[in-house]
């Protein structure tokens, strides 16, 4: 039971920093499972999984709250499944019994990352950039075999180069749903059902923090709450990093 609210909570704050955000949901929710003791592989399945649900509520407010840049959803979308069928076969098939520190490597990159877009933002462009796919390619990879990612990533990099906020995460919640579809058939087929336990207060938080995320992200600043992932993530990280080291 311990775990079972644990996990519903996580889910819901996680849910609700993505939602407002555009990032933090998969890595906060990855990096909790892995403290739990889950191998890096079904920590992302499960995560990926509850995140098919969790995105599509989401994706529905910030379409309410027209929040979105269709073009941007459109190249992310494409280039983002694509990335992710990739990396949730090469997590289901290669040997990742150290896998963990590394997966803690990458997230604690993806925390200081978050923190410097914190203190740049750029003026908004009119347009989505030209290498917008490729981006969408490589965040849908690392998403599906690092266990989070795709928020930090494209949110972080779109934002830092001029795309305006509202739009963005907007624009990144709606793409999100398809890649984490994507990712959850690929781990399905590879590794069979998530575990319950751990897939449903996930859901279930992330449900109630949905419809929250499109109404948010009119109002609450983008800088206050990118700091205060980026220091989250960057705690959660180095000491897991510091406790695998000993």
């Amino acid at each position: 039971m311990s775990d079972f609210v644990l996990l519903l909570g996580i889910g819901f704050f996680a849910q609700l920093i993505d939602g407002a955000l555009g990032m933090a949901y998969g890595v906060l929710t990855t990096a909790a499972l892995l403290t739990m003791g889950l191998p890096a592989a079904h920590a992302s399945a499960v995560v990926h999984t509850a995140e098919v649900f969790t995105t599509g509520a989401s994706a529905a407010s910030h379409i309410y709250h027209r929040n979105i840049d269709w073009r941007l959803v459109t190249r992310l979308g494409i280039a983002g499944v694509l990335g992710a069928v990739l990396g949730a076969w090469i997590l289901s098939n290669v040997d990742v019994t150290a896998a963990r520190r590394y997966v803690y490597a990458y997230l604690l990159i993806m925390g200081l990352y978050i923190l410097f877009k914190s203190v740049r933002l750029a003026p908004a462009r009119d347009k989505p950039a030209k290498w917008t796919s490729p981006l969408g390619f490589i965040a849908g990879f690392l998403d599906a075999s690092g266990g989070g990612g795709w928020g930090p990533l494209t949110t972080s990099t779109l934002i830092g180069a001029g795309h305006a906020p509202r739009h963005t995460v907007g624009s990144v919640n709606v793409s999100e749903f398809f890649v984490t579809a994507a990712a959850a058939t690929t781990f399905f087929i590879e590794l069979g059902l998530s575990p319950l336990t751990h897939l449903v207060p996930l859901v279930l938080g992330g449900l109630l923090a949905a419809p929250l995320g499109g109404w948010a992200v009119k109002r609450v600043s983008p800088r206050l709450l990118m700091t205060a992932v980026g220091v989250l993530i960057v705690t959660l990280s180095v000491s897991q990093l510091v406790r695998l080291l000993r």
